[in-house]
């Protein structure tokens, strides 16, 4: 490696951690990440076998209080880290720099927040693939989708029209069109049953 030269030396590294399987599992909202140990480790080897080492320094950018859904208050940190890649033949080096964040209820969040951050410099600056694409988030897709109107489902017999099955009071029982409340309360007193103007004069000329 001695006629080789800092930028040739992080090309060979890149290479041999171009991709990392995803080891971690979040039992609690089901999907599989790229665990920090891994990325560490990985790109460990990778530099020092060809003569690279690094150096992190870290920088708190915000820690505060926060409330979580349960009422407890935990710890969020923000850090910034820069990285210094240097070749121990040449002493040439590179700088490297990432943010990440961390919560935590005890006092864990800002070293949560300092690996994060070093965790995702390396991915970013290396291209580590995952096998992720942020375009490809169904939850997300799922999660934002547009509401479909409640489906009506209708059971008529020869003498009257039944009940008819819907989400809730402010639909028309046999039509499905939105009603006010108003028209939705005089609806029930009368005929027990949420119905739109039109409907209620149906239901008047069955009765």
């Amino acid at each position: 490696m001695t006629n080789t030269g800092l930028y040739e030396k992080l090309s060979l590294a890149m290479k041999s951690c171009s991709y990392i399987e995803k080891t971690g599992e979040n039992t609690f909202h089901g999907y599989s990440y790229v665990t920090s140990s891994d990325v560490l480790e990985r790109v460990n080897d990778a530099l020092t076998g060809v003569g690279l080492i690094t150096t992190v320094t870290p920088t708190l950018l915000d820690l505060r209080e926060v409330q979580t859904a349960k009422g407890n208050i935990d710890k969020h940190a923000t850090i910034s880290v820069t990285i210094s890649i240097i070749d121990i033949e040449t002493g040439e080096s590179v700088q490297i720099s990432g943010i990440g964040s961390g919560q935590d209820s005890g006092d864990k969040a800002i070293m949560k927040a300092e690996t994060a951050a070093i965790k995702y410099a390396y991915m970013l600056s290396f291209c580590i693939a995952t096998g992720d694409d942020p375009e490809a988030d169904n939850t997300t897709d799922l999660n934002t989708q547009t509401t479909p109107s409640p489906k009506v489902s209708t059971v008529r017999s020869k003498a009257k029209t039944s009940q008819t099955i819907v989400s809730d009071d402010l639909h028309c029982t046999d039509c499905g069109c939105t009603i006010s409340s108003k028209v939705s309360s005089f609806s029930k007193q009368r005929y027990h049953m949420p119905l739109c103007m039109n409907c209620q004069k149906n239901h008047q000329s069955v009765a």
